[in-house]
């Protein structure tokens, strides 16, 4: 398996309540409540140890409330390579209804400043100088405050310049920056892809038109979810289009981390471009059932992935949909 660098710059220990209907302007009583430690890069992390890689973590942490994420590393099976910063990494409250409505309550995150910025630069460094070095590197997340998008920008250019695959999953500005750097892969969903693309994006033709001008752009996999209509990955392998199984979705919220971890187990596994996306879809459809990331060790998942469908859009001799 493979060593990967999951880089989260603005992690949050996530407050999920799931409860039967949120009423705003009353007191609202939850069926559970659960505390993580998370942020996307850490989400994608997860499923990726679980999938068996070696998995580093880093990014930037809160000094003050630090120990929820040193206490779950080690249980997730990753290595805390975080730079800690002064001041309490924040909380994210995910309100999630019987219906599948999720409501996210998102804090800012930490001032990040320059000399931070060095120390994540000289970690980074540092795990690249390994006698092994780490084969890809997943940014994902939003930023926090104190980096713009210059700044942004100069260190996914400097993640590119360690030579492998670099694979990016955040929205607004950030997005547009880090589609600038061409990276290896972006996720962006029909909405942030619209933004991109200069126009609404209301059909399926529309979206693979722009999903395939994402890819002449220079982005060698570009993965465009679209929730329960399926994923759209157009790479230099094809166009290909996966519709997810049929399941009761209780909470979304780490759907799309475990489908980038998925997608990016299936092609350093070096799986077939069809048995990667059918992999990474019904994983991400098997994370959608309960709170957290996806799991492939689910007694049914067999079963999820025989349900997903699967079928190459650009080629003319196809034989249509496969499961």
């Amino acid at each position: 398996m493979a060593q990967v660098v999951c880089i989260t710059l603005n992690p949050a220990l996530d407050l999920a309540f799931n409860l039967e209907t949120l009423t705003l302007g009353h007191v609202n009583r939850p069926h559970s409540a659960q505390l993580e430690a998370a942020g996307k890069g850490v989400n994608v992390a997860r499923v990726l140890a679980s999938l068996g890689h070696e998995v580093i973590v880093s990014g930037f942490l809160g000094q003050d409330n630090d120990a929820p994420f040193g206490l779950a590393f080690p249980r997730y099976g990753v290595e805390d390579a975080f730079v800690r910063v002064p001041g309490s990494t924040r909380i994210n409250a995910k309100l999630a209804e019987q219906s599948g409505r999720v409501t996210d309550i998102n804090g800012p995150g930490m001032p990040i400043e320059a000399a931070h910025l060095d120390a994540l630069r000289t970690t980074l460094d540092d795990l690249f100088q390994r006698p092994a070095p780490p084969q890809a590197v997943v940014v994902a997340g939003s930023l926090p405050p104190g980096i713009d998008q210059p700044l942004f920008a100069e260190l996914l250019t400097t993640l590119k310049s360690y030579g492998v695959p670099l694979w990016i999953d955040t929205s607004g500005p950030a997005l547009l920056t880090a589609i600038a750097t061409q990276p290896a892969a972006v996720k962006p969903n029909e909405t942030e892809l619209a933004d991109w693309a200069g126009s609404a994006l209301d059909s399926h033709q529309q979206r693979q038109v722009a999903a395939e001008r994402l890819h002449a752009s220079g982005i060698e996999h570009a993965l465009i979810s679209a929730g329960a209509e399926g994923v759209l990955w157009v790479s230099s392998q094809g166009t290909w289009q996966s519709t997810p199984p049929s399941v009761n979705a209780i909470n979304t919220v780490c759907a799309g981390d475990t489908f980038v971890a998925g997608m990016l187990h299936g092609l350093l596994s070096d799986f077939t471009p069809h048995d990667t996306l059918r992999f990474a879809t019904a994983l991400s459809a098997e994370a959608v059932r309960h709170v957290g990331v996806g799991t492939p060790h689910a007694d049914d998942f067999d079963l999820l992935q025989q349900q997903t469908l699967v079928r190459r859009l650009d080629d003319a001799i196809t034989e249509g949909a496969t499961r």
